[in-house]
């Protein structure tokens, strides 16, 4: 199983970013997408690897609570990229190294978000 600091396979392009798991939990998650929805899973990494920075209707950076997160000690911008219509994967891209440190991967909508709360 992917453990924290684990590269998601398969390998950056050159000129791409190098997605990597925060934690343990987002291995298991990014697995069970790609058994589950290897299409979306196959386009959220591409979108990912390209620009993981691009605004669009799937992608955005969170806001309120969510809006930063800490990996390796580092507070880093924390995003969004809707896999499906409940699908998501949260995820801070770290501009200096660029390494897209996924922290969380769910098939169903993380509940915490809800935007009462101010964080879509």
């Amino acid at each position: 199983m992917p453990r924290r600091g684990d590269r998601v396979a398969p390998p950056a392009r050159p000129g791409q970013w190098e997605l990597r798991f925060a934690g343990g939990g987002a291995g298991d998650g990014w697995e069970k997408l790609c058994a589950n929805i290897p299409t979306a899973a196959a386009a959220c990494w591409d979108a990912l690897t390209a620009e993981p920075l691009a605004y669009s209707d799937r992608q955005k950076q969170l806001r309120g609570a969510f809006a930063y997160r800490a990996v390796g000690g580092v507070d880093l911008p924390q995003w969004q990229f809707e896999v499906t219509g409940k699908g998501r994967v949260w995820y801070c891209p770290d501009v200096e190294r660029r390494i897209v440190w996924l922290t969380e991967v769910a098939i169903g909508h993380p509940s915490r978000t809800d935007r009462r709360r101010g964080a879509g």
